[in-house]
């Protein structure tokens, strides 16, 4: 399938991995490109020299494009950003924050550069900074989340810039991928469906809760201080919102969840670990690989958008 995204980043089908901290390490990316859609590294709050580690294992485990999510707080952004041009990364995605001050350079060394973003404002902003695309995120996605759904946001990003637009949040089949491409998407992010996937590091007590879980399932914890974050419901999550409704403050909030993610994507621990996934972990329902997920759900698609 021929996309205005396929043919930008050079790969076959307009699927694009979720850059998810912890989780979207060598083993899943080199998977995912090698499948044929766009595998992500992400760098999360890891170190430069761990991420410069995780591209040249990728770039020895298969020589299709691949990209690095750049979370901009993290503390060593511009080594970061500097290694992404140093190793040859043909792909960036960012989040958290504004990718400008990198633009230029990564310009220059031929990057595609496509941020995440919740509203159309973003899009815009993004779009004059000098982005090639952008990923328009909704509210029903894991991790971090904006306030505006998919079905809203995607076509009102699409109608207000001429970059291609990649629409994520709520999709892991071949009904979410057609529906996507119907509101104007030139391609897909998914990160739940990939988090299961048999080439994933998680641990399989994170797997199995997110194969397990059911429609109402997920909860978002953070509003009440402006960082809300979507996971399944667990232990960690119940003490949380049980806080915040007391009025507890970020600093107290936050205890709760340092290290939270490691706990749940290394240790398996799913009672105080934060199982970050999204609205869509009920249509989840077994581990697969990497390239039996892409086919799978670009079989459904073609023959959805064939009617």
């Amino acid at each position: 399938m021929k996309t205005k995204i396929t043919e930008l980043l050079g790969i076959e089908y307009p699927i694009i991995q979720g850059g998810m901290a912890w989780v979207a390490e060598y083993h899943l990316a080199s998977a995912v490109s090698e499948a044929g859609g766009l595998g992500i590294i992400g760098a999360g709050g890891a170190p430069a020299s761990f991420i410069r580690e995780q591209i040249q294992q990728v770039k020895a485990a298969t020589d299709k494009p691949f990209g690095v999510n750049i979370m901009l707080m993290n503390p060593e952004a511009d080594e970061i950003a500097q290694i992404i041009v140093d190793e040859g990364v043909k792909v960036v995605t960012t989040g958290a924050g504004n990718p400008g001050k990198y633009m230029a350079m990564w310009k220059e060394a031929g990057v595609r550069v496509i941020p995440v973003v919740a509203s159309v404002a973003m899009a815009k902003m993004m779009e004059r900074a000098g982005a090639d695309a952008v990923v328009a995120e909704g509210m029903e996605s894991g991790g971090h989340i904006g306030s505006a759904t998919t079905m809203t946001l995607v076509p009102q990003v699409v109608d207000a810039i001429k970059i291609p637009v990649i629409a994520a949040g709520g999709i892991a089949d071949g009904r979410g991928f057609a529906a996507a491409m119907m509101l104007g998407a030139e391609a897909v992010q998914m990160g739940t469906r990939f988090v299961v996937a048999t080439e994933s590091i998680v641990h399989d007590n994170y797997k199995k809760k997110v194969i397990a879980a059911k429609d109402i399932d997920s909860e978002v914890t953070g509003m009440s201080h402006g960082h809300p974050v979507r996971q399944i419901r667990n232990h960690m999550t119940r003490e949380y919102v049980k806080l915040e409704k007391a009025g507890a403050s970020f600093e107290e909030l936050e205890v709760l969840t340092l290290g939270a993610l490691r706990k749940a994507v290394v240790e398996g621990d799913t009672v105080n670990g934060t199982l970050m996934a999204g609205q869509i972990a009920g249509l989840v329902k077994k581990e697969q690989s990497c390239r039996e997920m892409i086919t799978e759900i670009m079989e459904e698609a073609k023959t959805l958008l064939g009617r």
